[in-house]
């Protein structure tokens, strides 16, 4: 197994950070790494996602909703052709450190056999592209409550 974890503190109560997180009709306008996402996050549910990592092409693929608790985690499994070839569990959490200031945790692990091949692109395009969805979402939260 591989793990790539990120995370950034914002200033945003986790319920706005949660309602920006599953306004997935949204995403084209701000998100620079998950281009869009079909579906309802709710549990056993199926998503259609288009990502695209730092410097990398397009992928799209259909994970399964594993959790999906309002104002504190979003995650789903997605697998390559069939398990344990390359599956990756993803994960966005939103962890209160005050009333208004959340530190917002996405990552993924990664595993099966193709795993150890795609180590290089994990740790640089995907690694840069949660990075640059952090970002994009702390800006999206602070600057809309401080014009």
């Amino acid at each position: 197994m591989y793990e790539i974890s990120t995370s950034i503190e914002i200033e945003s109560t986790p319920d706005d950070v949660w309602a920006i997180l599953v306004d997935f009709s949204a995403y084209t306008k701000w998100n620079p790494f998950i281009l869009s996402i079909k579906g309802t996050a709710k549990k056993s549910e199926r998503l259609k996602v288009l990502i695209k990592p730092a410097d990398g092409k397009p992928m799209a693929f259909r994970p399964v909703v594993l959790v999906a608790t309002p104002s504190k985690e979003l995650r789903w499994l997605g697998r390559f052709l069939f398990p344990g070839l390359f599956d990756g569990e993803h994960y966005l959490r939103i962890e209160p450190i005050s009333s208004n200031r959340v530190n917002f945790i996405q990552g993924e692990r990664f595993s099966g056999l193709l795993v150890p091949f795609a180590r290089s692109s994990l740790d640089n395009g995907t690694r840069r592209g949660f990075i640059a969805m952090n970002q994009a979402l702390k800006d999206l939260l602070e600057n809309r409550k401080n014009p």
